[in-house]
């Protein structure tokens, strides 16, 4: 773990990989509901966590703390997708998994999914929990427009695209559900440590 400042009270933790981050996201958010730790905002990427606002002291008391592994799996609420699996990219996909349809769809809706992280748009969600072994490449070429909705993988991750755009993800379903609306409290629906199920319909 490496820990560097950015800007005048951020901090960023550069991790090993994936896992780590989940750990460390577990770790920090368990420790500012105890108090422990006092910070504006816990934002994980892919291989790092960036604290917001950090308190003085923060970088000194970090180096001291161990996150639990795994400690992300059971903590975060559960959302079902329920996912109509007619992707365009569904057969591809089975045929890179060298499986049949169906049971590429049996391994996606089997499989427990975990928001790693939020990027590309408001509301997109990249989900881990894949095997490495079913890591599949993202398209030569992207679309032009992906409809909102569209439930795609990408190498080791799951998404859903929340609102129509451009992207080169596989797609292997839909969903209707409304991933992102900010007349809500909340407007995304999947945030970092939300458990996920894709649910066939």
């Amino acid at each position: 773990m490496k820990i560097r400042r950015v800007g005048t009270a951020g901090l960023l933790i550069e991790c090993p990989d994936a896992q780590r981050v989940e750990d460390w996201r577990a770790e920090l958010w368990k420790r500012r509901a105890a108090g422990e730790l006092r910070v504006v905002e816990i934002v994980p990427g892919a291989r790092t966590v960036l604290l917001d606002g950090a308190a003085p002291g923060t970088a000194e008391a970090l180096p001291g703390w161990e996150p639990a592994p795994g400690g992300i799996q059971a903590e975060g609420p559960l959302v079902e997708i329920h996912t109509v699996f007619d992707g365009e990219d569904l057969e591809s996909v089975a045929d890179l998994w060298r499986v049949t349809v169906d049971t590429a769809v049996r391994r996606l809706v089997e499989t427990p999914l975990t928001v790693a992280f939020s990027g590309f748009a408001p509301g997109f969600a990249y989900l881990r929990g894949l095997a490495d072994e079913w890591a599949v490449p993202r398209l030569a070429a992207p679309r032009p427009r992906v409809p909102a909705g569209s439930v795609a993988l990408a190498g080791g991750y799951a998404g859903i695209y929340p609102t129509a755009s451009p992207g080169g993800w596989r797609l292997v379903g839909r969903t209707d559900q409304n991933l992102f609306d900010v007349r809500r409290e909340h407007p995304a629906l999947l945030t970092p440590g939300t458990r996920v199920r894709l649910v066939a319909v």
